[in-house]
């Protein structure tokens, strides 16, 4: 009797520790190119300036558990160079030789490590995280803190970083002979969208 009573108590442990695994799984989700947005935002000499990426994909893999973040593994994100346009043709040429996409036809983040995850006061998280930015083939670790708002099926990451170009030798492009010039400082705005593979 006490035999069997052991095994029920055992097989009752093993079923909630296998459930409560199977409840923090993680799970991974496809960037939503056409839910998602990006730009990237200058200055000159003579007036602000900005790009808008039109082709970008990435992934994020996370867990949760009774519908609370939990823990972001992995989260990478790139955006195709020739895709920011600014809908002026002679721009976008000089941002494409200023980027080097000939040879570097990519933008990309990869993220580091993550050094908190914190609840907001609207019911979505603050991420703060380090990941490793490539611009033109040059790579530096960033600190990028990431809003998220988190559904059934989704998870979207909103939020806005400031950089300096000659950060990642790009030298800011110059328009009409030189006497357009761009500021060295940019601003990237962030609001992207992504969606359980599984559904």
């Amino acid at each position: 009797m006490r035999t069997n009573t052991r095994k029920g108590w055992g097989m009752l442990i093993f079923s909630v520790f296998f459930l409560g695994l199977t409840c923090i799984q993680a799970q991974t989700y496809d960037l939503k190119e056409k839910e998602s947005e990006l730009r990237v935002l200058g200055t000159s000499n003579i007036h602000d300036w900005e790009l808008e990426a039109t082709r970008m994909k990435g992934k994020i893999s996370l867990k949760q558990s009774e519908g609370h973040l939990q823990e972001v593994s992995d989260l990478s994100f790139s955006v195709k160079s020739e895709s920011l346009l600014s809908g002026k043709s002679g721009m976008d040429k000089n941002t494409f030789k200023a980027l080097k996409t000939e040879d570097h036809p990519t933008i990309s983040f990869q993220l580091k490590s993550v050094e908190a995850i914190k609840a907001t006061q609207s019911g979505g998280y603050l991420l703060q995280t380090t990941g490793a930015l490539t611009i033109a083939g040059v790579t530096k670790p960033v600190a990028v803190e990431f809003q998220a708002e988190l559904t059934a099926d989704s998870i979207r990451l909103s939020g806005s970083k400031k950089l300096r170009m000659t950060q990642f030798e790009v030298e800011p492009p110059t328009a009409l002979f030189g006497t357009i010039k761009t500021g060295d400082d940019i601003q990237i705005d962030f609001k992207v969208s992504f969606f359980n593979t599984i559904n």
